[in-house]
């Protein structure tokens, strides 16, 4: 048996955030925490969205003090301005970290009997969060439309993956004018953290037909439009790639993902990396590896998504050429491509390893790992 989980509705195309007074009033909700991030709040984005509460008179707070990496106190003081102002609904308007954020704000008014501790992997909650609308403002994570949540635990220096039908935003709008004025190596780092997400949610041990038709199509519209969507301000291949984020998340949030984001995660934990620029650092490196299980399907992807006649190639040449394309569209993107540029440390890498055993997207790798294949991977990548 198979199951599919996503918003019950989503809005897509320049503007739509304009719906969002409309879903509020046909809801009946009258009190609002908007849940958004320092930089956001200080450029005037998510006055955007409040200047529309304040318009029709709505009662709203901002909590503005999402981390990029946000942590259980984030998540705890967010809890606390809800409870405090008595509010009945989250908007979270900004990128991963603020709608992960609100995402655990929900879960816990809704849970006070759990902890973020207790939810880290496959939760058992029983009651749904509070209702969310996630409003993104980056072509990325996909936040808007998964199951998944990502808190950092200083404790422990983990990546808490807490994976929750229960967190699922009600509905999602995906503005792509909001998307417009990311810095460009911001939307270049997000735009990598969709490719990951479109890729391993593909090669995944749990794809199906269903995941696999998104995460191709996501694959494809990323390939063709990143470059023109962050470097030449085409607002046609901006479009496309929101929506190649959003269908990326629709397939990897119900089949999972894999080792990237096994690695990722620690990085982001221990040196505070943002999300997307690990992912793109580790993808070429980690494809490789799981090149071995996956010959089929990388063909499948350099032949529909990025254009190469490979249906003769052998199994080294489909592997070769499949990182050397990921690699080439990195550089094009401007991002970094070794993980010392990044004050990752040589040292650090048994330590990296061990916690990359425990963490939940492991399972999903079509390959399988040991400790020593994560330090080996972390040293090629660095």
């Amino acid at each position: 048996m198979e199951r599919f989980i996503l918003n019950e509705t989503s809005y897509f195309g320049k503007g739509s955030r304009k719906v969002l007074v409309e879903e509020i009033k046909k809801r009946n909700f009258s009190s609002v925490l908007v849940v958004t991030d320092e930089e956001l709040f200080k450029i005037g984005v998510s006055s955007k969205i409040t200047d529309m509460l304040e318009a029709e008179d709505i009662k709203y707070s901002v909590f503005h003090d999402v981390k990029p990496n946000p942590t259980i106190q984030n998540v705890m003081d967010g809890v606390r301005e809800y409870t405090n102002m008595g509010a009945n609904l989250i908007v979270a308007i900004g990128g991963g970290s603020s709608i992960d954020t609100a995402k655990g704000i929900s879960i816990l008014v809704n849970n006070p009997d759990r902890t973020l501790e207790d939810l880290n992997g496959v939760s058992n909650t029983i009651n749904r969060g509070e209702p969310l609308i996630a409003i993104p403002t980056t072509a990325g994570t996909a936040a808007e439309v998964t199951i998944n949540y990502v808190i950092t635990n200083t404790k422990t220096q983990t990546k808490m993956v807490c994976v929750d039908e229960n967190s699922i935003p009600i509905v999602a709008i995906v503005d792509s004018e909001l998307m417009a004025s990311m810095p460009e190596s911001l939307a270049a780092a997000t735009g990598m953290d969709a490719l990951t997400h479109a890729i391993e949610g593909y090669i995944c041990v749990n794809a199906n037909t269903m995941s696999e038709m998104f995460s191709m199509k996501a694959i494809q519209l990323l390939y063709d439009n990143l470059e023109d969507a962050i470097f030449y301000d085409d607002e046609e291949a901006l479009d496309k790639v929101a929506y190649a984020q959003y269908i990326a998340g629709m397939g990897f949030s119900n089949v999972g993902l894999g080792i990237v984001h096994s690695m990722a995660h620690q990085l982001g934990a221990i040196y505070d990396t943002p999300h997307g620029i690990a992912n793109a650092l580790l993808l070429p490196t980690v494809m490789e590896f799981n090149g071995e299980n996956c010959e089929e399907k990388f063909r499948k992807i350099l032949i529909e998504a990025f254009h190469v006649e490979a249906s003769e190639f052998t199994k080294e040449e489909v592997i070769k050429t499949l990182c050397e394309k990921i690699q080439e569209l990195s550089s094009k993107l401007k991002i970094n491509q070794r993980l010392r540029d990044v004050g990752v440390k040589q040292e650090d890498f048994e330590m990296l390893a061990d916690k990359a055993m425990l963490d939940p997207c492991k399972p999903g790798n079509p390959r399988e790992v040991t400790k020593d294949d994560f330090i080996n991977l972390y040293r090629k990548a660095w």
